[in-house]
């Protein structure tokens, strides 16, 4: 059945999408490199999130993501022995603990993403600000909806 004249502005949305989280995912893996040869991919967003946030509880970390208690586990534990994380008591809850990143932990990110940063500026120098900021906007917007 051929999609409806209506369904084109949809399907290529889907199209480009695809396209950008392929390259995503891709670049996602160089920039964990470039933090550290043996940081897996996926632990990546992790690392931005508390170069963002700040201290956060594991529970509330594998929540942004989206994964298990497990998996969150095992990426964190990986995090600590690369050195990119400690973990300190909850000053709120002296029962739990905050994932914080390192001072190695924070340089490292902040190299990387002062890096990608620059390649941005670079690579969409001809596009208005303007546009710029309403593309992060509507991606924010997205996002939104996805968390949903």
């Amino acid at each position: 059945m051929a999609p409806r004249c209506v369904d084109q502005e949809f399907l290529a949305l889907e199209r480009e999408l695809t396209v950008l989280l392929r390259r995503a995912r891709a670049n996602q893996g160089e920039m964990a490199r470039e933090v550290h040869p043996d940081l897996e991919p996926a632990a990546y967003g992790l690392l931005i999130r508390l170069d963002e946030q700040g201290g956060q509880r594991a529970t509330e970390l594998a929540a942004y993501i989206g994964v298990g208690k497990a998996t969150m586990s095992r990426q964190l534990r990986a995090l600590e022995d690369l050195g990119l994380i400690a973990r300190e008591p909850d000053p709120a809850d002296g029962r739990a603990w905050l994932v914080t990143l390192t001072d190695e932990g924070r340089g490292r990110v902040g190299q990387v993403r002062e890096a990608r940063r620059a390649r941005y500026v670079s690579q969409l120098a001809h596009w208005d600000r303007r546009e710029v900021a309403e593309l992060a906007r509507l991606l924010h917007e997205l996002n939104g909806i996805a968390e949903k």
